[in-house]
């Protein structure tokens, strides 16, 4: 693996270890994670300023900081994807959802949400080459995912689109909350993610994996499995099967971030969303 140039930043969301992290790779940072754990992003990077902030997606946990941090820094480049762009520029429908979903916990989650200039944004499609990096769409947790691939390192930056892992388990859960998750467009996109043959995977929740090949097979079939079980099963049923997929694993079972990245009753909802989604079109 070759991950040497890479650091992985612990933003501590909630004051937990091994949540939610940031990648930075020269001057490239790769998410960013919430705004009320900018002061943590801040105190880390120290005097490391990044030219880019590369954007998985703009969900909270990942891009909820963007807008402070080009306070921080005015000319930092934005780069995400274009369904995602509008909502970077006014968070207002962004925000709107997060709330129906978080209630009163919004500010301790996320902080306050800075809108990011249009002039910092750069609006990506998948395809692109820049700044050694290459860029695949790749949707299903979000309709406006990408990931990245460097090319030197052969490292592929991947946000949600590969799970939640918490070293040294080798257990990988699915984040599916709404609104609008694609399990057919997710199942394409891990595709997308084997067809560049990485060296490693580096996923926000949480670390860098070299055991690619067997990762993103766990993973299409965790996607499946949970897939099916929304389906059929009631959200209690659900959240029993979910939690005792994690405890019988003693290493997934110690790590707060499968519980606090992907709660399970919100994994159904995503789910059971999707299905009525498919339900109204059959």
């Amino acid at each position: 693996m070759h991950s040497a140039a890479i650091r992985t930043i612990d933003v501590r969301h909630q004051d937990a270890e091994r949540v939610v992290g940031v990648f930075l790779l020269g001057d490239v940072l790769i998410d960013c994670g919430p705004a009320a754990r900018v002061e943590t992003l801040l105190e880390q990077l120290g005097e490391q300023r990044p030219r880019v902030l590369a954007l998985t997606h703009i969900h909270l946990d990942h891009a909820g900081a963007a807008g402070t941090l080009v306070r921080h820094w005015p000319d930092l480049e934005v780069w995400v994807h274009a369904r995602g762009a509008a909502h970077l520029i006014d968070p207002a429908k962004l925000l709107a959802s997060a709330t129906r979903l978080y209630g009163d916990d919004m500010d301790r989650l996320w902080g306050p949400v800075l809108a990011v200039p249009e002039a910092n944004v750069r609006v990506l499609h998948g395809g692109e080459r820049l700044g050694g990096f290459e860029v695949a769409y790749t949707p299903g947790h979000a309709s406006h995912h990408v990931s990245y691939r460097h090319l030197e390192s052969a490292t592929a930056f991947v946000g949600d689109v590969a799970g939640v892992r918490v070293a040294p388990s080798e257990h990988v859960l699915p984040p599916t909350p709404p609104p609008d998750i694609d399990i057919e467009a997710w199942l394409r996109s891990l595709d997308q993610l084997r067809s560049w043959d990485p060296a490693a995977l580096a996923i926000n929740h949480f670390g860098l994996f070299g055991d690619v090949r067997s990762h993103l097979q766990r993973m299409a079939a965790a996607l499946e499995r949970f897939a099916a079980r929304a389906r059929t099963m009631s959200l209690e049923q659900f959240v029993a099967a979910t939690r005792a997929e994690i405890d019988a694993d003693p290493a997934a079972a110690t790590a707060a971030g499968y519980a606090l990245t992907a709660p399970a009753e919100q994994s159904y909802a995503g789910l059971a969303r999707y299905w009525s989604k498919r339900e109204a079109v059959a």
